[in-house]
């Protein structure tokens, strides 16, 4: 299946220099650039410009309007040197959207459509934004809306992190919503409900992976924060809450908000990718606002075979192993404290076995986690 991030430097390969990456496609509808005199750099918009006065910008006006009265306010007319393409309303699907959320798969998502709607996907707006110098640039943007916060949280952590190796990330933290990621071509937000998926495109031909990674930087993660500003606030997730920072790898975090470590319907799950000197870990949560959810989910962990009980570590213990993405068998200690269940396991992807931890190591943080002290290194 294609992504979005396998997809943002489409457009710069079709349409120039064979040295710029995969880049998106363009957007449908964006503003043609007018003929005017050659181009100059353009630091406000972080894009290719026009000569000052050669041509009056599309947001000489002050931009378009989003006629969705639902998510209107979300978006600001102008940010930066961009603003709403004048020319280009906005497109809505599903819940009180002009197109159905089949045709969403069709016109909006190309390709894993079917796993946003397993994320508990519930209505999507589209619409970009344009260089306000008519230079030939556009942020094109998908607000999706998800049944609840844990769906939401999870297909962002499923774009940005999926199952790759997080060590190996090819965007970054972006300070954006709850919590934001900016690649070399787009950027990713969070925020409550919603996911915000954004992509800097252009039909420069003099436009290199530096530049539109430059422009990226400026314009995408400008219009990123504001709209994550606008968003509605962002409830608690419990498991992310009690998710300890110490070690955290930058964005490596996953959410499974029903099935994971092999069980159907375990409840809401946060696993987190850890880093200890030489060593990676992982560690799970999972915490709702009800307590029987904790308890429910060790109830199911234990029911598989090959369970093994583990003495003075909370309210209850046990080892636990699965199989990870690439078959392997991935060992697990979990405990339970009344309503937080805490899982430290072995990482996948560690190098060697000597990267992992022992089972011993294990339990030592396990410990530390159900007593609420602070995760140490491990001598």
């Amino acid at each position: 299946m294609r992504t979005i991030m396998n997809r943002v430097f489409w457009v710069a390969l079709v349409v120039g220099a064979s040295n710029v990456g995969c880049e998106e496609k363009k957007n449908e509808g964006s503003t043609p650039p007018p003929t005017v005199a050659p181009p100059v750099a353009s630091p406000a918009s972080g894009s290719v410009a026009t000569e000052a006065g050669a041509h009056a910008g599309p947001c000489e006006t002050g931009g378009g309007e989003v006629k969705d009265s639902v998510s209107s306010a979300f978006f600001p007319r102008k940010v930066g040197g961009f603003c709403l393409d004048p020319q280009g309303g906005e497109k809505t699907y599903g819940e009180g959207g002009k197109y159905s959320m089949d045709e969403v798969c069709t016109t909006a998502f190309d390709g894993e459509c079917e796993v946003y709607k397993r994320f508990g996907l519930k209505r999507v707006v589209s619409l970009h934004y344009v260089d306000g110098t008519g230079a030939p640039a556009s942020v094109e943007i998908h607000l999706s809306k998800f049944v609840d916060t844990p769906g939401a949280y999870g297909m962002f952590t499923k774009r940005v992190v999926a199952d790759s190796d997080p060590m190996k990330l090819s965007v970054k933290p972006l300070g954006a919503g709850g919590e934001g990621a900016l690649g070399k071509s787009n950027a990713y937000v969070w925020k409550g409900d919603y996911l915000v998926e954004l992509t800097y495109n252009t039909e420069d031909p003099k436009a290199t992976k530096e530049i539109i990674t430059r422009a990226n930087e400026v314009a995408t993660a400008a219009i990123a924060r504001e709209i994550g500003a606008k968003l509605p606030a962002s409830p608690d997730l419990p498991g992310l809450k009690v998710l300890p920072r110490e070690q955290l790898l930058p964005l490596g975090v996953q959410m499974m908000p029903k099935d994971a470590l092999g069980v159907t319907n375990l409840g809401p799950t946060v696993i987190g990718a850890y880093k200890d000197g030489e060593k990676r870990y992982r560690i799970v949560t999972i915490a709702a606002d009800k307590p029987d959810v904790a308890k429910e989910a060790a109830k199911k962990l234990r029911a598989k075979p090959g369970i093994a009980p583990i003495k003075d570590v909370g309210d209850e213990a046990f080892a636990y192993a699965h199989e990870g993405l690439n078959k392997t068998k991935l060992d697990f200690v979990f405990a339970r404290k009344e309503g937080v269940l805490y899982g430290v396991g072995d990482e996948e992807f560690a190098a060697t076995d000597d990267a992992k931890l022992s089972k011993d190591e294990k339990i030592a943080k396990l410990k530390a986690l159900v007593s609420g002290a602070p995760v140490k290194k491990t001598k």
